[in-house]
């Protein structure tokens, strides 16, 4: 399929959607699910071959019962509203700006959204998602095919900070922090604890404790929440992007209201210049009268 054509009207459709997936993200408590809907779209990726990513095929039936991705159908029917409401925008689009809601609404940082995915029929075949059950080395082997870093890892890991994991999805029964509904850096503060009664840690969880490369980035995130936050926001929109080259124009860069400020300097600065011209005219005809 075609990438949508970015423009004024689609930045609107936008800003829209992004209000109407607060309002759905907020009165469902859903934003564990719709996070972990975004992460699984895009996770998909493969730098090697350009195939998978955040392209809105998770919402084909062949993705859809991927194992990896039980449950997601609920956050797509969460979803599916806003998608009626604004047809123009694509579900890659869609499904990435519901993740960076999702974060948001829960007191997450900010993470910079940049429109113009296109959607695609085509899915990738199963096992190109994380494994809950192993260890580093799968780690590194999932996300280093995405072109993700060390830090992308550990970072990203972080989102766990949101919601809990269950018996009927993944195998696993229970949640990963005190509050699965609010977006901090709990979840390294439990890591760095060590088992604690009710709360998860899964093999992959206790891998990023185990090797030193990771394990680093997580006691860094434990006691300063704000670089984690940083570090977050950065991974995230890496993760949205993956595969996705931004369309290159003025319109799209700026959004409405930077391109209204840019209008209103450029008005003063050609205003100024008539003033300079007016002022020298007047000096050479009073000189030369």
């Amino acid at each position: 399929m075609a990438a949508p054509v970015v423009d004024a009207e689609y930045l609107k459709e936008i800003e829209k959607a992004r209000r109407d997936l607060r309002a759905i993200v907020s009165s469902n408590n859903c934003a564990p699910i719709i996070l972990r809907l975004a992460w699984h779209d895009a996770g998909t990726y493969d730098a090697a071959t350009k195939t998978g990513g955040p392209n809105g095929s998770i919402r084909n039936e062949e993705e859809k019962n991927h194992t990896s991705n039980k449950g997601l159908s609920k956050a797509i029917d969460f979803c599916e509203p806003v998608k009626a409401k604004h047809p123009k925008i694509t579900y890659a689009d869609l499904y990435q700006l519901a993740g960076v809601v999702a974060v948001e609404v829960t007191g997450g940082p900010t993470i910079d959204f940049v429109p113009g995915r296109k959607d695609s029929m085509d899915s990738p075949k199963e096992g190109r998602l994380p494994d809950a059950k192993q260890g580093a080395s799968h780690l590194r082997d999932i996300f280093y095919r995405m072109g993700m870093s060390n830090k992308d890892i550990v970072a990203l890991s972080g989102g766990h900070t949101l919601g809990r994991a269950h018996k009927d999805r993944s195998g696993f029964e229970g949640p990963w922090t005190q509050d699965p509904l609010k977006f901090d850096n709990s979840y390294f503060v439990e890591l760095m604890k060590g088992d604690t009664e009710g709360l998860l840690k899964l093999p992959t969880d206790k891998a990023l404790l185990a090797d030193p490369d990771f394990r680093r980035y997580v006691e860094l995130y434990a006691k300063d929440e704000e670089a984690f936050f940083r570090d977050y926001a950065a991974s995230h929109k890496k993760l949205s992007e993956l595969g996705f080259t931004p369309p290159r124009t003025s319109c799209f860069k700026l959004g409405v209201k930077n391109r209204t400020i840019l209008a209103q300097s450029a008005a003063v600065v050609a205003v100024a210049l008539a003033v300079v011209i007016l002022s020298y005219f007047y000096e050479f005809n009073r000189r030369f009268k």
